[in-house]
């Protein structure tokens, strides 16, 4: 596969402005807001193999990437056990860090390039800078993220709410498999 940037159709902040529209990465933005945007970030290469975000990670991590070119794969640690699972594969459009940017807290999962990758970050310091220079721009920034992330959470809670009606029919199965070996069905009436 050749890269964007091999023969390029368009110049790298052009693709970059397109991808930030799309819908896996913040399609409420206008394309003129987008060129706007990608014009605070800086290109970013990540070579594949390369573990570039840590889960539970404090330290430099006020950014987000757009992802432009190249796979990730995403992952979190399983409770109680000494592995992980890959939760999601991220391609071009997507982004990754949102919340980092936002607040600066630990870091939520594990990203590693699972290809090379060619990406455009947008850090807290260039986003302070577009809010004072773009107010308006950086205001639909700030709003297209929230939507995201709330959509992200709505998401997340429907699966929650399934995950625990498949976790109490199971429950219940149990408890029927354990009355049935142990001859404790129901008591009988007399």
């Amino acid at each position: 596969m050749s890269s964007i940037f091999e023969s390029p159709d368009l110049a790298p902040e052009e693709v970059a402005a397109r991808l930030l529209v799309t819908a896996s990465a913040l399609d409420d933005l206008t394309l003129a807001d987008a060129v706007k945007v990608v014009a605070y970030m800086r290109p970013k290469r990540i070579k594949s193999g390369t573990v570039f975000i840590q889960e539970g990670e404090i330290r430099q991590n006020d950014y987000m990437l757009l992802v432009l070119e190249g796979d990730i794969a995403v992952e979190n640690a399983m409770p109680g056990l000494n592995e992980s699972m890959v939760v999601n594969i991220m391609g071009p459009g997507h982004l990754i860090g949102e919340m980092g940017l936002l607040d600066g807290s630990p870091r939520s999962a594990t990203c590693t390039a699972t290809t090379e990758i060619y990406a455009a970050v947008l850090s807290r310091a260039a986003l302070m800078r577009l809010l004072k220079d773009e107010p308006r721009v950086g205001a639909r920034l700030l709003l297209a993220i929230s939507r995201r992330m709330a959509d992200r959470l709505r998401e997340t809670t429907r699966k929650l709410r399934t995950f625990a009606q498949m976790n109490k029919a199971l429950q219940q199965e149990l408890q029927v498999g354990m009355n049935n070996r142990t001859g404790f069905d129901t008591p009988k009436r007399r």
